[in-house]
């Protein structure tokens, strides 16, 4: 699947996030790039996303001028899934869903607890 076409599915996914989400969401950049680097993936897992800044639960009264945080979304780790298209898609989904959580300052401890690990 090419660039573009991954990035569409990135698209819908955010898209179709409940609308207290997206009016939740505060300087915040969603990108995809092709794999992680070594400080995103030290361990060399193969991460599908990494949400990189800081949440808004943290966020305090000197959090102003600051750069936008960043979603980024891994193409390649995706696809070397082999899932269908259709499975792929919902992989997607997952993974923006898992990221967005943390912007909002959820853990991976209670993402676990709601099933969504």
């Amino acid at each position: 699947m090419d660039r573009a076409r991954f990035e569409d599915l990135v698209d819908r996914a955010l898209e179709q996030l409940p609308d207290w989400v997206l009016d939740a969401l505060d300087n915040i950049v969603v990108v995809v790039e092709d794999r992680p680097n070594r400080e995103q993936d030290p361990a060399g897992e193969g991460i599908l996303g990494i949400y990189e800044g800081i949440s808004l639960h943290d966020r305090g009264f000197e959090y102003t001028m600051a750069l936008p945080d960043r979603i980024v979304i891994f193409r390649l780790p995706h696809l070397s899934l082999n899932l269908s298209t259709s499975d792929l898609e919902q992989e997607v989904r997952t993974t923006v869903l898992h990221e967005v959580a943390h912007h909002l300052g959820i853990d991976d401890e209670r993402l676990h607890e709601l099933g969504w690990d």
